[in-house]
């Protein structure tokens, strides 16, 4: 074949982007168009509008065409990583092959069998939340791990009892250009329904030291079926604290270790949450920005209607991480005490010093 009939990932691209509306009337279904844009909730296609598409731009550089952003994620990317994710595919061939089909280009000569033993997906939440089970039976413990060191550089120590997090040492990303496929060390949180079952992953590429993040364009990805789910700490029952980031809100865990905690990794899945049987007061963990206040905006319409006591949870700095790395613990258990409820005070805050 020639190269125009097995195009690489830059043509690929270039071909969506030419008919970028379709593609995301495919696989993006649950949003919409707006002018020059397609909107919807994020790139695994949840219903909303933090993630816009553009539909018209040049074909390459700023502004192009098939490019997008998630305002509530900070996730970004082509048309490939949009089949990739809402098709939950993990290795870049199966998602060529995807594209290959829906532009009805021809296939590349068959592989082997040797070429396609990593996990793979199909499609539909079903395929991907499988693809995201797959991946967290091969993590480890956290204890000792790279990930461990992670957590500590960032104040937050206590972590024994936490099952929702694992280690792989060796997990896969494909960055967004054409580049190979590399492997980082990853921090892996199971996201689980009320139910305690796995229905996805958050993976956080890091450098080999555990001094930071990985050096890679998109460090956090997740993978699965995330609408009104998330990753726990703790069994919920009465009173829940609920926010966006993994560090923000085990940060409230290094003071407040009794009160159960859920973290639904975009403002856009703690908006559309799903509330515990028992539960009669939820803290939302607010991040100070405009998706943050729509998610509490969102979240008050439908405390509201179902009888729930909400209570917005503010830090002093940016985050509550922020506060717990530079102002230490004493101060962030300063800065909760008048937020919280007067029972919880005693239940949650006072308890936990005893």
């Amino acid at each position: 074949m020639t190269g125009r009939d097995r195009p690489d990932a830059g043509d690929l691209s270039r071909r969506l982007a030419e008919n970028a509306e379709a593609v995301c009337r495919h696989y993006l279904s649950a949003g919409r168009r707006h002018g020059n844009y397609w909107l919807v909730g994020d790139v695994r296609n949840t219903p909303g509008r933090s993630m816009y598409v553009r539909l018209c731009g040049p074909a390459e550089g700023r502004g192009a065409a098939g490019r997008w952003t998630d305002a509530a994620s900070t996730e970004y990317g082509d048309l490939l990583d949009v089949i990739r994710e809402s098709c939950g595919l993990t290795d870049f061939r199966d998602v060529a092959d995807e594209a290959r089909a829906f532009l009805s280009l021809p296939s590349p000569e068959p592989r082997s069998v040797a070429a396609v033993d990593h996990p793979t997906g199909d499609r539909g939440p079903a395929g991907y939340t499988e693809a995201a089970r797959r991946l967290w039976s091969m993590t480890r413990p956290l204890a000792g791990t790279v990930g461990a060191a992670y957590l500590r550089r960032r104040d937050l120590k206590a972590l024994d009892g936490i099952s929702s997090l694992r280690f792989h040492p060796a997990c896969w990303y494909r960055p967004d250009d054409d580049g190979p496929t590399e492997t980082w060390p990853a921090l892996i949180a199971a996201v689980t329904d009320l139910d305690g079952r796995l229905t996805g992953v958050h993976r956080t590429w890091l450098a080999p030291d555990g001094r930071g993040k990985a050096p890679v364009d998109v460090p956090r990805r997740a993978l699965g079926d995330l609408l009104g789910h998330a990753v726990r700490f703790g069994v919920a029952s009465d009173v829940l604290a609920a926010g966006e980031g993994i560090e923000t809100v085990l940060s409230l865990r290094q003071v407040l270790p009794g009160l159960s905690l859920a973290a639904c990794l975009s403002s856009a899945h703690l908006a559309a949450m799903a509330f515990p049987p028992l539960l009669r007061r939820l803290y939302v963990v607010r991040d100070d920005d405009p998706a943050g206040d729509h998610a509490l905006d969102m979240l008050e319409e439908r405390t509201q209607a179902a009888g729930l006591e909400l209570i917005a949870l503010s830090p002093r700095l940016a985050d509550f991480n922020d506060d717990l790395r530079q102002l230490g613990p004493a101060a962030l258990r300063a800065v909760l005490h008048p937020q919280l409820a007067p029972p919880d005070v005693a239940r949650f805050l006072e308890a936990a010093h005893i």
